[in-house]
């Protein structure tokens, strides 16, 4: 089978909604998901993902499951250089993060007190346990690293949701730390990630991915990504994002 994930499109946080650049750049995705035989959609609660799908569920004729558990990944901590509020647990500064090895170990990421402290094992535990329920429902069921095949197939699916969320599903799906992929992979608005299963030994399927966060639909119509969801290429560089 095939998941296909697809974040939402250049957003406006403050009303939860997408900018004019988010609307076209979710028009111009659901040209490329309207080529796809996909089986079902699902979509996170959020305004955002919810307008970002409305784009190929109407040109599509379809409709899709909301699940919440697809929403922005929510745990809160008290970021080290920031210790007077929490802060998302997936934005960390480098210098900080790579002090940690613990970071980059799949097994060992949730066990320093800042993780313990916020909660992200129960965030994280939940989401993963709902994706599995998601995908035993179609035949895959996990078996300690991988996945015990009872009904294979070639379905797609398509998840509209979130960079962050959608990071904490690939390092379930492929057994690595999220840490690795929040800080050193950026989805662009509207792109898209496909990850499919490989069954190359009878009843046993892994999923690899064969796509990830590509922007063709934007580049085949001339738009550029959105920059959300980078910082600034250079420091100096003050037209673009800070933190």
């Amino acid at each position: 089978m095939r998941i296909v994930i697809v974040r939402h499109g250049d957003p406006n946080y403050e009303l939860d909604t997408l900018t004019e650049t988010g609307w076209k750049e979710a028009r111009l995705v659901a040209e490329r998901i309207a080529k796809m035989d996909v089986k079902d959609f699902y979509v996170s609660p959020l305004g955002r993902a919810q307008d970002t799908a409305s784009c190929t569920l109407e040109k599509m004729h379809r409709t899709a499951t909301t699940c919440d558990w697809l929403r922005e990944f929510a745990a809160q901590i008290y970021r080290p250089d920031v210790a007077d509020r929490e802060m998302i647990c997936w934005d960390w500064l480098p210098q900080d993060m790579t002090k940690e090895p613990k970071y980059y170990d799949v097994s060992t990421w949730m066990d320093t007190k800042v993780m313990q402290d916020g909660n992200v094992r129960e965030q994280y535990e939940w989401v993963c346990k709902e994706m599995d329920a998601l995908l035993k429902r179609y035949g895959y069921e996990r078996e300690g690293l991988y996945y015990r095949v009872v009904k294979p197939n070639n379905d797609t699916i398509v998840l509209f949701c979130h960079f962050g969320v959608e990071c904490v599903l690939l390092s379930h799906l492929l057994n690595i730390s999220p840490m690795l992929l929040w800080h050193g992979f950026c989805a662009a608005p509207t792109s898209v990630t496909s990850i499919y299963t490989e069954e190359r030994r009878e009843g046993i399927a892994s999923f690899r991915v064969n796509e990830f966060g590509s922007t063709a639909h934007l580049y085949v119509a001339g738009e550029e990504p959105s920059f959300s969801a980078r910082f600034c290429e250079c420091y100096t560089n003050w037209d673009e994002r800070h933190d």
